[in-house]
């Protein structure tokens, strides 16, 4: 009980964080991966392509494009190919905006 209370206010602190636009922390990041058992990191790391591009080169890409955050939440709940190479990315329907956008709120800030 304990455990899931404290996964639960990370969510919620991450959440609200990323809807008042502060910086979304890397431990922030993990711990929603972790905590809402997302697949993201079998096919990414933060700093080395995997099967799919690092975050820090989405970062690159799409940092101070207008309306990135929203087009990446899309294409990850969708899923697709061809932006990246011909591996495609598994579709996360089930997965909620707000966790998407804050997610993307810290690839957004990578360098």
């Amino acid at each position: 009980m304990k455990t899931s209370l404290m996964a639960f206010a990370v969510g919620v602190s991450l959440v609200a964080s990323s809807a008042a636009g502060a910086a979304v922390t890397q431990d922030q990041a993990m711990a929603l991966i972790k905590d809402k058992k997302m697949d993201c990191m079998n096919c990414h790391a933060i700093d080395k392509k995997v099967v799919g591009p690092s975050w820090k080169e989405v970062g690159v890409k799409y940092r101070g494009q207008a309306g990135a955050k929203a087009k990446l939440v899309e294409k990850v709940k969708k899923g697709g190919s061809g932006s990246w190479g011909k591996a495609p990315m598994n579709p996360h329907p089930t997965a909620s905006d707000a966790d998407l956008g804050a997610l993307i709120d810290f690839i957004l800030t990578l360098k």
